[in-house]
């Protein structure tokens, strides 16, 4: 008697774990995982507006300015970082007031999932570092993006 209930609680704890299982998983993303190719890209955008954020900045001013859309004030190109990876994802010129525009130093990306419904913000930073609290730069907006896939 006692062998017997011993089976059907462990029975019953393996079925509701398979079941807990099926049912999670359905409701997970499944995970990414980053390899060398992808650590070496995503710390080369910083590297690369770092080096090339003055030319970039400028192609996209002539290229815009083409298109009868020029803009109006200072802009300036900064790295875009996801706040909830904490990994540099793309680039984003800003323009504003000038002074506002000198103390942009990042552009920081934050997702937000509520039910089926999803969204993102990108909100100019003082900060180039993600682990570091956000300060956010008023008069500054985002003329352009400059995405990256990781």
């Amino acid at each position: 008697m006692r062998r017997t209930r011993r089976w059907g609680i462990i029975a019953l704890i393996t079925a509701m774990l398979m079941l807990g299982g099926l049912v999670g998983s359905a409701f997970l993303r499944p995970a990414h995982a980053l390899d060398l190719g992808d650590v070496l890209r995503v710390g080369g955008i910083i590297l690369v507006v770092s080096a090339f954020g003055n030319q970039i900045n400028s192609f996209i001013n002539s290229a815009l300015g083409q298109r009868e859309a020029a803009t109006v004030g200072a802009t300036k190109v900064v790295p875009i970082f996801s706040v909830g990876r904490g990994a540099y994802v793309g680039a984003a010129q800003v323009m504003g007031l000038p002074a506002s525009v000198q103390r942009t130093q990042g552009v920081a990306a934050i997702e937000l999932t509520v039910g089926d419904l999803e969204g993102s913000g990108l909100i100019p930073v003082t900060t180039r570092r993600p682990g570091r609290v956000l300060d956010r730069v008023s008069a500054v907006g985002i003329s352009a993006i400059i995405d990256f896939r990781i």
